[in-house]
Parts: structure tokens; sequence; C-alpha cells
């Protein structure tokens, strides 16, 4: 006779083979320390200890200059110019956008860790970066003359998104902040506005341009702070994009320098803009099953090397992208638990390698690692 298991029965099932699944990936006592696991969910919490290191990493390269690849186009000689002379307030990183997602990251953990011991070195720094000139400064530079497509879409994101972070924050400084970003969020919105109407076609691939990505982070940007001309450009946009799509070609990832999934990054932007049950029946037909290839973790075979390490984020953006996708699914879906577990494998699995003692890692993927773990706290 089949016995049907009781709720915490199942919880405590979950937890177990949550926990096995930690250990076979490689995470340490030490590891488990930067996050708890809530046994009635089997969700992650980010811990001080787990805040503190990954606010180290990021204080450590957002105010270094060098190594930089600016994504700059030269008019003439006198566009000759330093990273800080160009972007007074995201120089450091190695890049624009992990500057401006490492300000995301440190700005989360000051709203919810306020006695981090790194709390005094992380205002410092933000107000020396986040000043009204230098913030003025950015927004000017998306008008001059060949960066129209400078960030297009992946920067454009994480600035609505630290703009965000800022928004309604009950803080002196951090109210002084927003007002100083404004003129920089302004400009991204406008960006938006020009460039949708004129994509004819998403890009789908799995690094920066990604179509999906851009308006996810937009989505939450407009819905939040009630830009209803912004959200409803998103979601006609998006629309327009996705809404025909079904199975979408998974077994064909990862690429080889991926940190986005192409299939999951979009099966998590279109649960954000469609109801419910149009989402459910959208999804399965977009993803009728979670192939192997995405149930199991990408291979990271060389750190040091700045396109391989990508792999790192795409372990960590299939997390928060599955974390997103398995509470728009009803109860019963045979889907929502395997989502969760494999979600919390990738996210388990990779903490322990944010840390790596190379650059070409260190710059940006603490910022994955916590917003993958705040997407898991969220009910």
């Amino acid at each position: 006779m089949f016995i049907t298991p009781s709720f915490p029965a199942v919880c405590i099932a979950f937890s177990v083979m949550f926990f096995l699944s930690v250990s076979v990936y490689g995470q340490t006592e030490e590891d488990q320390s930067f996050y708890s696991i809530d046994n009635s969910d089997g969700s992650l919490r980010l811990t001080t200890r787990g805040a503190s290191h990954f606010a180290g990493l990021a204080l450590h390269c957002i105010g270094q200059e060098y190594p930089n690849k600016p994504g700059h186009v030269m008019n003439d000689s006198t566009d000759v110019l330093s990273p800080r002379a160009l972007h007074p307030a995201f120089y450091g990183c190695f890049d624009w956008h992990s500057s401006v997602h490492g300000h995301w990251m440190l700005v989360w953990l000051l709203k919810r860790f306020p006695d981090l011991p790194e709390a005094a070195e992380i205002r410092k720094t933000i107000a020396a970066n986040m000043t009204s000139e230098n913030l003025q400064a950015e927004a000017d530079y998306f008008a001059r003359p060949g960066q129209k497509s400078f960030e297009r879409m992946y920067g454009w994101a994480w600035l609505l998104q630290l703009a965000l972070e800022l928004h309604g924050w009950d803080d002196v400084e951090g109210k002084m902040w927003y007002q100083h970003i404004q003129p920089l969020t302004d400009t991204i919105v406008a960006r938006y506005h020009d460039f949708l109407p004129r994509q004819t076609y998403p890009i789908r691939t799995g690094v920066h341009p990604n179509t999906a990505f851009g308006l996810s982070f937009a989505w939450d940007y407009a819905s939040a702070l009630g830009n209803d001309s912004l959200r409803i450009l998103i979601e006609n946009t998006g629309r327009r994009y996705f809404l025909k799509d079904h199975n979408c070609p998974a077994t064909w990832e990862p690429g080889g320098s991926d940190f986005l999934s192409p299939c999951l990054v979009e099966a998590d932007f279109m649960r954000r803009i469609l109801p419910r049950d149009e989402f459910a029946t959208w999804f399965h037909a977009f993803l009728p099953r979670l192939p192997e290839n995405l149930r199991e973790m990408a291979i990271v075979a060389d750190r040091t090397d700045g396109q391989i390490v990508h792999l790192d984020g795409l372990n960590l953006s299939r997390g928060w992208c599955l974390q997103g996708i398995a509470p728009a699914l009803s109860a019963s879906d045979s889907m929502k638990a395997q989502l969760v577990e494999t979600a919390r494998k990738h996210i388990a699995g990779t903490v322990p390698h944010i840390a790596s003692g190379d650059y070409a890692g260190e710059h940006w993927l603490a910022s994955f690692a916590v917003y993958a773990i705040g997407q898991s706290a969220k009910p």
C-alpha cells in the first residue's frame, strides 16, 4: 500500500537531500558559515560572516582602477583617457558594469547588516564614488558620440538595480546617494524607451547583451517605483519577443563563456510579466523538462581565465532563475521541487569558489552570489 508522506516528512527529506548535495559539491564547514539553511523550506540565508566575506571582495575592487577593460569608443585623440577620468564613480572592478553591481551589493549588505565590521569603510567608499558631480559625469558620458550602445542592456539593468536598492531606504546617506544617482537613472530609463522600440529581434546570448536579462531588472525597477510607462513598454516588448517561443534548445547549453542561461533567464523574465496561469502554460511549452545539462553544474576548468570563470556566474544565475521560476508554478506542478533542488545545488556548489584568489572572478562574482542567496531567501 502506498502511504502519502506528511509535509514535515517531506521537509526533513528535502533538507537531508540538500545537505547531501552540499557535501557532494565540496562545501566545507567554513564555507557553510557564509550562509545558513532554513530547515522549514531549505532556503539559504546570508550570515554576517558571509556578508563580511563578500563585502571585502567588493571593497577590494571598486577602488582598483587597473587592470581595466573599458567599453569606450574613442572619437579622436582627446578621448584617450584613463578609466577614472571617463568614469569617476564606476572606474574600478575591471569594467563599468562590475563596478556598478559591486556598489549595488555593498548597499544591499549595508541595508541588511548595518553593524557589519566593514560598514564604516563601505559608507566611506560609496560616499567618495557616488558624489553628485561624479554621477552627473557618468550621466553625461552617455551623451558622448559613439556611446549609444555602451553597456546596453546589462550595465543599464544593474544601474537600475542599484537605484532600486537605494529607493525608499530610510538612511540619511542612502537618501543622498539616491538623489545623486537620479540623473544617471533618468538617462538609463530614457535609453530603454529609445532602444526597445527599435530592437526588432531579441538577443539570446549567454553573456552581457542578453535581452531577457536586461528586461528583467528594468521590470523590477519599474514595478517597484510605479514607473508605468517603462513597465508597460517592457511587458509589451517581452510579449512581442518571447510569447510564441517553445521548446527552448536547452540541450545546447552551456556555451563556453556563458554566465547566463539563455533559456532560464528568458523564463525568469516571463514569470515576471505573465499572469500565473498564463506563465505555467507558456513555461511548460517553452521548457517541457529540465534536461540533465541544466540540472548538473557547469564545470569551471580554469578560474584564472576571464571567460572560463564566467561559468561560476552561470551556476549562480541558474540558481536565481530557477528560484524565481519555481514560486510561479503551482504546488502540484511536477517540476517545482526539481527546480528548487537544482537551484540550491548550483548556489551551494559555487559559493566556495567565489574567492578564488584570482581577479578574473573576484571582481564580480560576489555580487552574483549575494543576489542568488538573496533570491533564495525571498518568500
